[in-house]
């Protein structure tokens, strides 16, 4: 019987049904662990999507993205390419990206709402200038902003791009199924399945926390608009404010390395569980923090009856 011992440490001349079995486990092992490149990630998706259903959705999406980049990181590390993590430390340019790609959903979501949050005048112009869709008007001229609850649908497509991108970080379980079991594989292809287990793993636990995290907007007992506006104001808020964050601390650790490094220690061998540093506190900051609060104030301005709380067929005609 494999104990987790044997999983963190597997040997060498292991068989290739057990090196994907491995993976596999490894990568449930991995989706249940509070990872700073999958969690926030999937709790503004999930959240967005007010249903288990689309919350599961979004775990399978985003999971599919992961999926495609781990198959192809465990055939880099076959190929003996994924030496590059041992030389340079990637983190930091990996959550600026990720970063980056949260802060252009979440300003997506939130473009044309009633909703004005810092940044926003800077990215209509400069977005607007790059698509060609730049509207020449004067300082003092005003727009008819929608109300909160017409919040756009979160789209799915961007989580598959935010798994692939976030793929490309590097923690305790990259380490085991890169540089021990895909190494181990016969050829090239069984080297990519490696990643591939390790994706499907991940991808069965992100289903379930996405299913979690989106019944979250559901436990007030609301009516299905008011649990849509919740959903769609808590994604796109955290998405957008968590992606300044991420690439606030992305540029932390590229200007200084050695704060990756700095973590203490809870006596617990599992990745993601052995100790507490930057990628901690990317979790509870983005989904404890940022994600709480803004569900909490969705909530908040349901109750509180606030302008945009009401069904988009109650408000009166603005054009």
């Amino acid at each position: 019987m494999w104990g987790l011992g044997f999983l963190l440490n597997p040997p060498s001349g292991l068989t290739i049904p057990s090196i994907l079995a491995i993976g596999f486990i490894l990568g449930i092992l991995h989706g249940a662990t509070p990872d700073e490149h999958t969690w926030p990630i999937t709790f503004s998706y999930s959240v967005g999507s007010y249903s288990s259903r689309g919350g599961m959705k979004a775990g399978f999406t985003f999971s599919a993205g992961f999926t495609i980049q781990r198959a192809i990181l465990t055939s880099l590390g076959f190929l003996g390419l994924a030496a590059i993590y041992t030389v340079y430390n990637l983190d930091g340019p990996v959550y600026i990206a990720v970063g980056i790609v949260m802060f252009l959903a979440g300003w997506y979501l939130l473009r044309g709402t009633s909703i004005h949050l810092p940044l926003d005048d800077f990215m209509e112009r400069i977005l607007g200038r790059f698509l060609g869709t730049h509207r020449h008007h004067s300082a003092s001229a005003e727009r008819s902003p929608l109300p909160e609850s017409e919040l756009r649908p979160v789209p799915l497509r961007m989580a598959l791009v935010h798994g692939f991108v976030a793929g490309w970080g590097f923690g305790g379980y990259a380490v085991i199924i890169v540089f021990v079991l895909a190494p181990q594989m016969p050829s090239l292809g069984w080297a990519a399945l490696v990643g591939v287990m390790f994706g499907l793993g991940t991808m069965v636990m992100q289903i379930i926390t996405g299913a979690l995290f989106a019944t979250l907007a559901r436990m007030k007992h609301l009516s299905m608009d008011q649990m849509k506006r919740v959903g769609r104001s808590t994604a796109a808020r955290t998405l957008y404010i968590g992606g300044v964050a991420f690439a606030l601390i992305g540029a932390l650790v590229v200007a200084l390395p050695t704060l990756d490094r700095v973590a203490i220690s809870t006596g617990n061998p599992v990745p993601n569980l052995n100790a507490i540093g930057v990628s901690t506190v990317l979790v509870i900051l983005v989904v404890g923090v940022i994600g709480g609060y803004n569900l909490w104030k969705a909530f908040r301005e349901i109750h509180e009856g606030r302008p945009g709380a009401s069904p988009p067929a109650e408000l009166p005609a603005t054009r």
